[in-house]
């Protein structure tokens, strides 16, 4: 079990044993006379012997657990304890009661050893099948957990394994373009995404890193676009320093930028100035592109479409795997002209 698991079980476990202290002391007050450790003894050696049993128990089914999807089976192999804890129980538990009571000088009074047995195995089987029915729920919701958590995991890698190839692609594409007109360019674009390729194998696997890191292969992408479209774009850094440990999305900017040059700047002849700005606000980090020109219904028309809409349509459900209700993007139009992309995450560090 993991920890959560295994601390709601002990705290079952000490509930109940002291419900059964609690009950075992009120019924020796109203019929009995004496000190009062006896039905702490009854009902500690009742508990010790249990503990060591369900332990035992615990330890030589687990390997069962792969049969929580077909309960029959598992029950049938926890079933199997049922003769082990009719055999050992009473022993054990009376054993110790009357060591105990030797010790003090006293002797251990109770119903012959027949009716014992039977009262004791009844009143232990029935303790049994409850505990493995909270055992078992609590073992299935663990594994539920972690379904739920391995397929949100290879989804998220199946995102993000979708984002590298769409964005080598866009940045060929780009290096093929001046090849036509500026080779010395084209060269010095290529060895530019030499060095991207190279930052993206440090998260290469991950879901998130650092927004220093994040930033790293951004201005790497933004170097590269800046070459294609040279003297036609101004790009600002706003980037406060006290994020860089903040945990974003692996490759989770890159669309956003992109996207301005796909529905911005190569539609344009003049400069668009774009400002990338990395700013806390409470306890979530805030991610912002802006452009000067853009129109937000290029962007809408080109998402339902296909094109750069698809880095934003996947950032998007990697966000809501990734924090659910915690994060968001949206995409604001701006007055007179421009638009702004804005992503908000919880700053975990």
């Amino acid at each position: 079990m993991n920890r959560r698991a295994t601390l709601s079980l002990l705290a079952a476990w000490l509930l109940f044993w002291a419900m059964m202290v609690a009950t075992a002391v009120q019924d020796f007050l109203r019929h009995d006379s004496g000190p009062l450790w006896q039905p702490f003894l009854w009902e500690s050696s009742s508990m010790a012997v249990a503990t060591l049993l369900f332990t035992a128990q615990r330890l030589a089914t687990r390997r069962f657990d792969s049969m929580l999807a077909t309960p029959a089976r598992w029950f049938a192999r926890q079933a199997l304890w049922l003769p082990v804890w009719w055999i050992l129980f009473t022993p054990l538990a009376f054993g110790i009661r009357h060591a105990v009571y030797a010790t003090a000088g006293m002797t251990y009074e109770h119903e012959p050893w027949g009716q014992t047995f039977l009262y004791e195995n009844i009143k232990i089987s029935i303790f049994v099948v409850i505990f493995t029915l909270i055992a078992f729920g609590m073992l299935s919701f663990r594994a539920a957990e972690q379904a739920n958590a391995q397929l949100r995991s290879a989804q998220l890698h199946q995102l993000t394994q979708q984002m590298q190839p769409h964005f080598l692609f866009n940045a060929l594409n780009t290096i093929s373009s001046l090849m036509h007109s500026d080779v010395e360019r084209a060269d010095a674009t290529l060895v530019q995404l030499a060095d991207v390729l190279r930052a993206t194998l440090d998260v290469s696997g991950q879901q998130q890193a650092p927004l220093s890191t994040e930033l790293r292969l951004l201005r790497g992408y933004a170097r590269l676009m800046e070459e294609r479209f040279i003297d036609r774009v101004q790009i600002a850094w706003d980037i406060d320093a006290a994020c860089g440990g903040c945990l974003v999305p692996v490759m989770s900017m890159q669309p956003l930028l992109e996207n301005v040059f796909k529905h911005t700047v190569e539609r344009r002849r003049g400069v668009t100035k774009i400002a990338i700005s990395a700013k806390r606000d409470g306890d979530s980090l805030v991610l912002a592109v802006c452009d000067d020109a853009g129109m937000l219904a290029s962007h809408a028309a080109s998402s339902a479409s296909g094109g750069a809409g698809i880095g934003v349509s996947n950032l998007r459900e990697r966000l809501q795997a990734l924090y659910g209700e915690r994060a968001g993007l949206r995409l604001v139009q701006r007055d007179p002209a421009g638009v702004r992309a804005e992503m908000r995450l919880p700053c975990v560090s």
